[in-house]
């Protein structure tokens, strides 16, 4: 993702900074709740499953995933996938990431427009961003006057990267508030095992602010080598 060094790149030591934070945050705070049993023993294959049997939501099927912390929930198969410590796990940070993940399923049932359009953008953005730092660099390192179309067009490429993160905020925030919601009105969970499920939830949503805020500040970063080029 980065050019030769150059001034510019000062500007993103922040979001680093912030992306790393938020990472080291996340894997502690999963690490600690997984550690945690849940009080009514499901593991976060069964509380998914019981969040959607509770909405009758019947089309979406539960499954493993290899990796740790690779859950989400595809909505063109319609399949949540769950890593191993999450789909076999009976703790506190194993039920919030399952019930995350169903938070999704609700949202692709309801219409939510935000999900809608992550799904649609998502393609043309993992495309865009696979190409739009190398038309940069070319553009930038050997083309005169005369190809700086091709940065241009890195740039745009690069844009829909940005927009695709900046529309996965809300998707994710939104997700995780409907979790907590189910969590609280099925008493799958006692008051104060519900904070703890929220600080796994929060702590998550962290990455998806630090991807967003570097993305963004990386596009600027584009700009600004651009205009120097003028």
């Amino acid at each position: 993702m980065f050019m030769p060094f150059d001034g510019t790149f000062l500007m993103l030591i922040p979001a680093l900074i912030f992306a790393f934070w938020a990472q080291f945050k996340v894997q502690s705070t999963f690490q600690k709740y997984t550690k945690v049993r849940a009080g009514n023993g499901l593991t976060g294959r069964q509380m998914a499953n019981s969040i959607l049997t509770r909405n009758g939501i019947g089309d979406v099927t539960v499954e493993p995933v290899p990796g740790a912390l690779t859950d989400h929930y595809d909505p063109r198969t319609k399949k949540v996938r769950l890593s191993e410590p999450v789909y076999n796990g009976a703790s506190i940070a194993a039920v919030a990431v399952g019930a995350h993940e169903c938070g999704h399923v609700l949202q692709h049932a309801q219409g939510y427009v935000p999900l809608q359009l992550r799904s649609a953008i998502a393609p043309v953005a993992g495309f865009g961003s696979m190409l739009a730092f190398p038309l940069f660099m070319i553009g930038f390192l050997f083309g005169g006057a005369q190809m700086r179309w091709l940065m241009d067009l890195g740039v745009a490429f690069f844009a829909g990267a940005v927009l695709f993160h900046l529309v996965t905020l809300p998707v994710e925030f939104d997700a995780s508030k409907r979790a907590l919601v189910q969590l609280n009105e099925s008493g799958a969970l006692m008051p104060e095992e519900v904070g703890a499920a929220k600080k796994v939830l929060d702590a998550a949503a962290l990455t998806y602010v630090a991807a967003a805020a570097m993305s963004a500040l990386q596009l600027l970063r584009l700009v600004m080598l651009r205009n120097s080029r003028d």
